[in-house]
């Protein structure tokens, strides 16, 4: 069905065996679309699906919301929207550190938009009119990816990289077999770096998931702490190799 001619059958959603709840419960979906007929008729459909949806309709509102806490497991973003487009939305999120799934709404069906929107981070891309429930399809794709990559390889109770051994249970990190003082905020960065190893994240994505501050916030105290961290497991803190710097957007843990 497309998106225009799903609208009767959400609104009696018993008349449809289709629309019955099977969307994950626990899933937040924001959706992200200034026309009202559309916006409201996803936001229906996957209501009725058993997801929990937020629908907003400009740029800088989503922005806010996708920088807030709790993030949302996918976001349908439309290309087509007041005050700041959607390649606007993403760059922005994107170097503020979000990473949740994105799906891309557009009636842009150049491959130049598509792989502008790709450059940017999307996840998936589908072009209006769509069929709903390929849409749903295509949600549900984007978090099982997003639950395969959110779930690494487990680190278990103790994690080694060269002379060092970090134990999380215990809260304790040695080195050569002499113990590192952390203070408990000096730990919880480590401990998150190692979960993300490998993987970029941003200050506000620290600030954000090790602090649980967020929205628009510049500090340096991240720079700060990261600095006291790199003086007690760095051979050289002015020239690190563990914790690298990504200019422009935060630091990445590499073994």
């Amino acid at each position: 069905m497309e998106i225009l001619s799903f609208f009767a059958a959400v609104s009696h959603p018993m008349s449809s065996p289709d629309l019955s709840p099977s969307g994950p419960e626990t899933a937040r979906l924001l959706i992200v679309e200034d026309d009202p007929d559309v916006g409201t008729g996803l936001e229906d459909f996957f209501s009725v699906k058993g997801y929990s949806v937020k629908r907003v309709t400009d740029g800088e509102g989503t922005v806010h919301e996708m920088t807030a806490l709790p993030p949302y497991d996918v976001i349908l973003l439309d290309i087509m929207l007041p005050d700041k487009d959607g390649f606007e939305v993403l760059r922005e999120v994107r170097k503020s550190g979000v990473d949740s799934p994105v799906i891309m709404l557009t009636a842009k069906s150049e491959s130049k938009h598509k792989l502008r929107g790709f450059d940017l981070g999307v996840d998936d891309y589908v072009t209006k009119p769509f069929n709903a429930e390929e849409l749903d399809a295509r949600v549900r794709a984007a978090l099982q990816r997003s639950h395969d990559q959110d779930d690494p390889e487990e680190v278990g109770d103790v994690y080694s990289f060269d002379n060092y051994t970090v134990g999380f249970t215990t809260e304790t990190a040695t080195k050569d077999d002499d113990e590192i003082a952390f203070t408990d905020l000096e730990f919880d960065i480590p401990e998150y770096f190692i979960n993300h190893r490998g993987r970029t994240v941003s200050r506000k994505q620290l600030l954000r998931d090790v602090w649980g501050i967020s929205g628009d916030i510049t500090t340096r105290t991240i720079d700060r702490h990261v600095a006291s961290l790199r003086k007690k497991i760095e051979p050289d803190p002015d020239d690190p190799i563990y914790i690298q710097t990504v200019y422009g957007v935060g630091y990445k843990f590499v073994e």
